[in-house]
């Protein structure tokens, strides 16, 4: 049969594995700058931009979006080719794909810092930059599906079978989890409130986990580990059963990340369930990856790329064993709300993700520029300073994550707290904090060190933008042919209902949770003295989304002795109706905030905002000196607002609306009155005043800044129900 010429299009992989290291070692100095935030909290004081509440999702949308989601592309772009023995559909939409992520990524990197956020974990991104998400995404898709249908392979391989996938969930999670009602072109509010709110976030949230961070990279696993062994993949069988298995379990499993919670019980349960039949699928990944290796254990000792292929298999092993494990009730009580929940996240992002792309790397770019890779030494070092980073980082967390639960549920023979002070804990776990800077910092070490072996290869070699190819062009085929056929076979070249089916797959799971908790009334039963935030209050509340607090402080207090004993009455989900977003949190740096309205003065609040170790010296919370500067807060908006919020069925009236400015005048007006208790407030504010009037600047009086819009939100924490107090 005649073959015909073609051109693989290498200048787009190039370009997305550039884009993933420069990105990597960005996302993961911020992430080493976070770490050490916790030993020296006011590092960077003053500086609003590079605030621990700021950096922190500016981390996780780097290392997810930026690091790994460019490598994602690459692989995907590199593999598709080859495996359908075609260019790509359409070279200008993948340049959209690549410019179109290049700007959102840069986007993120200038506004999160800026304080403009949803609070939404993975998903902080304001409403402009969630429509170009899903326009560069289906972008990704149409030039996707455009190459399978242009293919000269008959049967579509596992490795696509899993892009397919990415595409369709990626796409529905997306769209669902970013309703919003904009307020201005850079704030929104959440369609969704509280209960529905986080189920909707955490069904995203953890499928973002399962659909970008897990399924393309198991197609990365199906192409790249066999080609680097030079062995096939070790069961055809066995992939399709991981393939459909996977995919259809993994979307039920969200509400493992809300046990305990406000959330029915019906729901939890589902997660539960899910969660603990998703072990089989994971494993079956891991087992059909490891055992492909087969036969050439001996070339692991030599080949970097093996070396980093194994750990990756490995640590996406771990994770999937301990995933079901910590979505146990039992193990979820002791867990949720640590520090092992970043061990965990850090085994199958260090190992699975960071390493599957850097043995990627290592194995692409001397193919695309016709030469050998710089240093072998290298690779090797790389591997073991990054494998010792990853020991470092994640053992100290799970000892923390152990110590926090222990200390946060240990009483006295008399049934009080025997850590009553949260500080104590904090105390206690520094060390493992150190240990942690420590490993983040080898592992950092280690992608500089690809960066400088990557720099001498691409120098020594000679790029190829375009590699010729050649393969027959795929022709029909008679039903004779077809005949014994088995239905996964005839499926692998129906790409059209492939996709439909995958769909299906995806679907469902989120159908079946979603849907009867917006729709059916009593899985939310109302409290009636339960009410809207006054305009102060929600002013308040925007500020404490945009410094993100909700990364160091929840607002959910689980059902336990110990949080009762030491928070206050256990959370309703009536009480989070008004919330859109809702700021549950899924981590305890600080204690539980649900109920700290009225427990203590506004001089407490205030002095605590502008020195944490003012108040107790082993604080690691930052100042948020900015919070009172001499500048009038904005209110501006704030009508806009609650015209959204009623769009949202918040019961605002209209004259709520006309008298907004008034409402947060006559409030704040109380606070800076409250704030004159306290002579040390009055001595400084005085003073403040007379240097205003030394300069000529203009004084702004305290009740018009920002720190008494947050304090009017903190005081209202879990103050709508009657309820017992914390002892």
């Amino acid at each position: 049969m005649e073959k015909q010429q073609f051109y693989y299009d290498n200048k787009i992989v190039r370009n997305f594995l550039y884009a993933s290291i420069a990105f990597g070692v960005i996302g993961m100095l911020v992430g080493l700058l976070v770490a050490f935030l916790y030993l020296f909290p006011n590092l960077t004081d003053g500086i609003p931009w590079l605030s621990y509440g700021r950096l922190r999702p500016l981390h996780t949308n780097a290392v997810i979006f930026a690091f790994v989601g460019n490598a994602v592309f690459a692989g995907a772009y590199y593999s598709l080719q080859r495996l359908l023995k075609t260019r790509m559909f359409s070279d200008f939409l993948s340049k959209v794909n690549f410019w179109g992520w290049q700007l959102i990524i840069l986007g993120a990197a200038i506004t999160l810092p800026l304080g403009f956020t949803t609070s939404k974990e993975y998903a902080e991104l304001e409403w402009p930059f969630d429509i170009a998400i899903a326009l560069v995404w289906v972008a990704f898709g149409v030039n996707m599906i455009g190459t399978i249908i242009k293919r000269r392979e008959r049967h579509i391989y596992v490795a696509i079978w899993f892009y397919i996938a990415t595409f369709i969930a990626v796409a529905l999670l997306h769209i669902f989890n970013s309703l919003e009602l904009p307020v201005s072109a850079l704030k929104s509010y959440s369609v969704y409130a509280g209960v529905q709110d986080a189920l909707v976030q955490w069904w995203y949230g953890h499928n973002a986990v399962a659909f970008f961070l897990t399924t393309p990279f198991l197609g990365l696993m199906y192409y790249f580990v066999p080609k680097a062994a030079n062995r096939p993949v070790y069961s055809y069988r066995l992939s399709i059963i991981h393939f459909w298995s996977l995919i259809f379990i993994y979307i039920w499993a969200g509400p493992h990340h809300l046990l305990y919670s406000a959330l029915p019980d019906w729901a939890q349960n589902l997660g539960v369930v899910f969660s603990v039949m998703l072990i089989a699928p994971s494993w079956g990944g891991m087992i059909n990856g490891l055992l492909t290796l087969r036969g050439v254990w001996d070339k692991v000792r030599e080949e970097p790329v093996l070396k980093f292929f194994v750990v990756a298999i490995t640590g996406y092993g771990m994770s999937t064993f301990e995933g079901p494990m910590l979505s146990l009730k039992n193990v979820n009580a002791i867990a949720h709300f640590t520090d092992w929940i970043v061990a965990h996240v850090h085994v199958g992002a260090l190992a699975w993700n960071g390493f599957l792309t850097f043995g990627m790397i290592y194995w692409i770019i001397p193919r695309i520029t016709k030469t050998t890779l710089y240093s072998q030494k290298l690779a090797n070092f790389h591997f073991w300073i990054g494998t010792l980073g990853i020991v470092l980082y994640v053992l100290p967390m799970y000892v923390a994550g152990f110590t926090q639960a222990s200390m946060w549920k240990q009483f006295n023979p008399d049934g009080t707290l025997m850590y009553g002070n949260f500080l104590e804990t904090v105390t206690q776990i520094m060390p493992m904090y150190m240990m942690r800077a420590v490993g983040g910092t080898l592992f950092f070490v280690g992608i500089l060190t690809l960066v400088y072996n990557i720099i001498m290869t691409v120098k020594q070699g000679s790029a190829v933008e375009n590699e010729l190819a050649e393969a027959p062009a795929l022709t029909k085929i008679s039903s004779g042919q077809m005949k014994g056929e088995k239905w996964h076979s005839w499926l692998e070249r129906k790409p059209v209902q492939f996709t439909i089916l995958t769909t299906i797959a995806v679907a469902i799971g989120g159908i079946v949770q979603i849907v009867p908790m917006i729709v059916v009334k009593s899985n939310i039963p109302t409290i009636s003295s339960v009410k809207p935030y006054t305009p102060l209050e929600l002013e308040g509340r925007d500020i404490y989304i945009r410094e993100g607090c909700n990364n160091c402080h929840s607002q959910m207090i689980r059902p336990f002795r110990s949080e009762v004993k030491r928070y206050g009455e256990y959370s309703k989900s009536g009480e989070y109706v008004y919330d859109h977003p809702f700021l549950w949190g899924s981590k305890r740096t600080g204690p539980d905030l649900m109920r700290i309205g009225g427990k203590y003065n506004d001089n407490w609040h205030f002095n605590h905002m502008w020195s944490p170790q003012r108040m107790d010296e082993k604080s690691v919370m930052p100042a948020y000196k900015w919070l009172f500067d001499n500048k009038a807060m904005d209110h501006s908006l704030i009508e806009k607002k609650m015209d959204v919020m009623v769009t949202l069925g918040v019961p605002y009236t209209d004259a709520d609306i006309a008298n907004a400015k008034k409402s947060i005048e006559e409030q704040s007006a109380q606070i800076e009155k409250n704030l004159y208790n306290d002579p040390d407030f009055v001595k400084s504010y005085e003073d403040s005043k007379k240097k205003a009037a030394a300069k000529g600047e203009t004084f702004v009086p305290m009740k018009d800044r920002e720190i008494v819009a947050l304090i009017a939100y903190l005081q209202r924490l879990g103050t709508d129900i009657k309820v017992k107090k914390a002892e």
